[in-house]
């Protein structure tokens, strides 16, 4: 049926993989946390431990998955690492998350009571 129509188009396998792959790596509340921190300029360890409210151990954990994916950069200045987002991609693709979030119906069909308690950064709501 849609192989019929001149413009259908499918993505290459190796394509859907690392996109998968790169949802894969945003399906945690931290990691997420982290990234969006990172979009707001270069951090340690340390401070987006503290961003994210996480133990600095798993956030070093958690960076190491998102370097590995191509999400986030890292910078050596003696002992120290500094992390950045990789590109602009990563700001538009969490950025389209978080819009998409505080855009989905949450509520529980016949449950009138579920609150939507999810409000993503101010930059999100003005879209």
């Amino acid at each position: 049926m849609h192989t019929s129509r001149p413009d259908f188009d499918m993505p290459a396998d190796e394509q859907v993989h690392l996109a998968a792959e790169s949802f894969r790596m945003l399906a945690d509340p931290t990691r997420i946390k982290v990234l969006w921190a990172l979009l707001q300029g270069e951090s340690s360890v340390a401070c987006l431990a503290e961003l994210a409210g996480a133990a600095p151990t798993a956030v070093s954990q958690h960076l190491a998955k998102l370097r590995l994916a191509g999400l986030v950069t890292g910078r050596r200045e003696g002992t120290f690492v500094y992390y950045s987002a990789a590109n602009d991609h990563v700001r538009r693709l969490l950025s389209q998350a978080l819009f998409h979030a505080d855009h989905v119906d949450r509520d529980i069909p016949g449950d009138a009571t579920t609150p939507h308690t999810h409000r993503p950064p101010a930059a999100h709501r003005a879209h």
